[in-house]
């Protein structure tokens, strides 16, 4: 238990008794040996009069004749009024100390950066760092507050729960504990509820987007955002994006807010509902194409020219992932628009017409996927006006995901490498258009591990050269361990070479 009491620490100062409306000129005349504590006024009611106001004096100041002050400026204070000086008393408690003040008397000293905390929704990720000399702590706005506190402060994290839960209430609500390592499929973390509410439902606020999310069900790390900037950045509208692990839609949703189209593929159902539910918040549903299936088998789909096309069948087993994670609780987002972040453009001119093409295989075009996947989204945003407009596309691409995709995402470092296999001998030569798709395929190196190390070992599962990749250093995640994005432009022996005179060779598609 946390014995509020103990942080009390009383001030015995020193006040003068002046009348109330010569206040703000006494206090002009002793500036530098006024009250100096942060949200303490040195101006506060006479307990004896209401004609009169204390005005309290520093800590500096201790001789009641006021000789610690200049006499020139008591001079010049004495033509204004009479001046009275009295002992004054100053208790500042437990709710006035920082949390920063407060942890630095618990937490036993000679801890080194022991204990972490993030707080979401936040454009970055906070960190208490414990040193030697003290801690350091920031917060901001938001509803959960996420601590992955190192064993040896283990016993302790009832009492931090609660000094970061009172000293950022009502912004922060729930403050839970990371749990054992990541063991399931989905890569979410455990928690355990150290104080405030059990929702977990709160938003993350990135780059003028507004994702939702439940935090106990999928995964988010708000430690991500620059990199998210970073390779969107890459990105041009119009250009069509894969995005085979997508979680909520980090990349996503900005990518579609810049005009392009993403297939977005998540094998957790939960990450794949509220993905759409952030597309339908930021009101670019009709740009994002969301499935729910293992990675290799959407790619490889996703990538495979139609049985015949010109008799073009959809599918089952992808309209089936596709309709799985589109009947959960929409229409829940329809009132939860976001305003336009001030970094983007608007267009001018009308809506981006509807491009839906009659075809059999739906799926395969892209407006007619939107059709699929938002019932009809385009005529739902003419009702709306053309309020919130954003930097779109004129025209979506027209062409299909097996003609071609300017970027491939894979953003699972753990093992996103290990996937590379999929796009051996799937593309069809006859088919694509233009420069093969660059892939961004996340990874993490440790210390034994090198750059050229982690290219054969890509280069070993694309069983392909890679020419020209280029690594960028996203984050260090441990002392030994860090976080790269590996780029390279696909090679062409991920080809495969048509069957002559044959427009029926491969099955299936998105």
């Amino acid at each position: 238990m946390l014995d509020e009491s103990k942080f009390d620490v009383n001030f015995k100062l020193l006040a003068l008794r002046i009348p109330r409306e010569l206040c703000t000129k006494a206090t002009r005349l002793l500036n530098g040996y006024l009250l100096d504590k942060p949200r303490v006024k040195p101006i506060t009611e006479d307990p004896t009069s209401e004609k009169t106001r204390y005005v309290i004096l520093s800590e500096n100041v201790q001789n009641p004749d006021l000789s610690d002050i200049p006499s020139e400026k008591l001079d010049e204070l004495k033509k204004l009024c009479e001046i009275e000086a009295v002992p004054y008393s100053l208790t500042l408690g437990y709710s006035y100390w920082t949390a920063d003040h407060i942890l630095k008397q618990i937490l036993p000293p000679g801890v080194e950066a022991n204990a972490r905390y993030s707080i979401y929704p936040m454009q970055v990720c906070f960190h208490i760092l414990v040193l030697v000399s003290g801690i350091r702590i920031y917060v901001g706005h938001g509803h959960v507050a996420h601590l992955n506190i190192h064993d040896e402060l283990l016993p302790f994290k009832d009492v931090i729960a609660k000094v970061i839960y009172d000293k950022n209430y009502p912004r922060i609500k729930t403050v839970v504990n990371k749990v054992g390592m990541i063991t399931n499929e989905f890569r979410v973390p455990k928690f355990e509820i150290l104080a405030g509410e059990s929702d977990m439902v709160t938003e993350v606020k990135q780059y003028g987007a507004t994702f939702k999310l439940d935090y106990s069900l999928v995964y988010w790390n708000s430690r991500l955002e620059h990199e998210h900037i970073r390779l969107v950045s890459l990105f041009r509208p119009g250009e069509t994006i894969c995005d085979m692990f997508a979680g909520i839609g980090p990349f996503a949703i900005p990518a579609a807010q810049k005009g392009c189209l993403v297939y977005a593929n998540d094998l957790n159902p939960d990450s794949i509902h509220y993905l759409k539910i952030n597309a339908k918040i930021n009101k670019v549903d009709d740009y994002v194409v969301a499935y729910n299936m293992d990675a290799r088998k959407f790619i490889s789909q996703l990538m495979a020219v139609p049985v015949c096309e010109s008799n073009l069948e959809p599918d089952n087993s992808m309209a089936k992932a596709c309709d799985t994670c589109s009947v959960k609780d929409i229409d829940d987002a329809k009132e939860e628009g976001t305003k336009l972040d001030a970094r983007e453009k608007e267009v001018t001119g009308t809506d981006v017409k509807n491009e839906v093409e009659d075809v059999q295989n739906s799926s395969r075009t892209v407006d007619s996927s939107v059709v699929a996947e938002s019932g009809n989204a385009n005529s739902d945003h003419k009702k709306k006006g053309n309020a919130h407009k954003r930097m779109k596309a004129s025209v979506l691409p027209k062409t299909k995901a097996w003609e071609h995709v300017d970027h491939v995402i894979m953003n699972l470092p753990a093992s996103a490498l290990q996937f590379l296999d999929a796009f051996r001998a799937i593309i069809s030569r006859k088919n694509w258009q233009g420069q093969l798709p660059l892939v961004h395929c996340y990874c993490f190196i440790r210390a034994n591990e090198t750059t050229e190390s982690i290219i054969s070992d890509a280069e070993s599962t694309l069983n392909a050269k890679i020419k020209d990749p280029v690594f960028h250093r996203v984050r260090d995640v441990a002392p030994n361990k860090a976080m790269f994005c590996l780029s390279f432009r696909l090679p062409e022996a991920c080809f495969i070479e048509d069957i002559p005179d044959s427009t029926c060779h491969a099955t299936g598609g998105l």
